[in-house]
């Protein structure tokens, strides 16, 4: 049923309803011209009058009495299906589907979801942390956090901060194994490296030289593909590490790591949320989105400023 058709069979039921076009088109808030031009469609569509027609009125034909018993049942059941509908996307109760990676993401939407889930007890969130890239439709995904490039077009995409690298490790490591000075001499030290889940092989350091970005093989003395274990180890003094800042900023902060080789600290990366067209989104969906991007937009949290780092750095040297 195209447009025209749905509006010419409503002209022509609130027209029977109402005892005149004049009403059903105020009715509508359409002009009596298109309702009228409405309702010729429809009976030219038929090859049938519907109404007859005086100055004074308006009566149904046989034929259109016949109609309005066959349509009306059919037309009624329709609005009320657009009404529940538009009920749905304002209700602040059912699902909330979620995907994000699972490396980086756990301490940046944990506090998120929290939040939400006490000003919203009525969603039941569904999130599904996975480093692999999957469908958005299939999925029936309602938002998503990426880094970098979108998963699939025809989304919006907005981003939220800059996600930095850290080079760092714990104080007992360095007071065993030293302070490697430049990425050169990385390969005498036990590093960690990430093992990608998708296709197991070994992810090199992403590092920062000059105004460009290059990858930095590492022999890794541990390897993993679960960001918590290698944080352990990192924490543990068995290994550098280089680290997500919304990972590692809150322990650099207290001293309990140290950021190494500063100039090489790298930022190319950035934390995305995605979502569909806001305009057909629940209530629900919307209040998550909103309150994504006002707690992480630019969220200092996760992001450890240049003097910081330096500051950090020189504490955690200091003899």
């Amino acid at each position: 049923m195209s447009i025209n058709e749905l509006r010419s069979i409503t002209t022509f039921v609130l027209t029977a309803e109402l005892g005149s076009l004049s009403r059903a088109a105020e009715a509508q808030q359409i002009s009596p011209q298109a309702a009228s031009k409405a309702l010729g469609q429809l009976e030219q569509y038929l090859g049938a009058r519907l109404f007859h027609r005086t100055t004074r009125s308006m009566s149904l034909t046989e034929e259109g009495q016949r109609f309005l018993d066959a349509v009306q049942p059919s037309l009624i059941g329709f609005q009320q299906a657009l009404l529940a509908a538009r009920q749905t996307r304002e209700d602040l109760a059912g699902p909330l589907r979620v995907v994000g990676p699972r490396t980086v993401l756990l301490p940046v939407i944990g506090p998120l979801l929290d939040e939400y889930c006490r000003l919203y007890p009525e969603v039941q969130p569904d999130v599904q942390l996975d480093d692999r890239i999957g469908n958005w439709v299939e999925d029936r995904i309602d938002v998503g956090f990426r880094l970098g490039n979108s998963p699939q077009e025809g989304l919006v995409a907005r981003r939220l901060f800059p996600l930095q690298l850290v080079i760092c490790a714990a104080p007992s490591y360095l007071r065993k194994h030293g302070v490697p000075k430049s990425l050169y001499e990385l390969s005498s030290h036990r590093c960690s490296a990430f093992r990608r889940p998708s296709d197991g092989r070994v992810v090199p350091w992403r590092v920062r030289l000059g105004d460009s970005m290059q990858d930095q093989p590492v022999n890794p003395a541990f390897c993993t593909n679960d960001e918590a274990l290698e944080l352990r180890a990192v924490l543990g003094g068995e290994i550098i590490g280089q680290l997500a800042a919304p990972t590692a900023a809150p322990l650099i902060r207290s001293g309990r790591l140290v950021p190494l080789l500063l100039d090489h600290v790298a930022e190319h990366y950035s934390l995305f949320v995605y979502y569909g067209s806001r305009a057909a989104q629940p209530a629900r969906v919307r209040r998550f989105i909103d309150l994504a991007i006002e707690r992480l937009t630019d969220n200092a949290d996760f992001v450890l400023t240049a003097d910081e780092l330096a500051m950090a750095a020189a504490r955690g040297l200091a003899p």
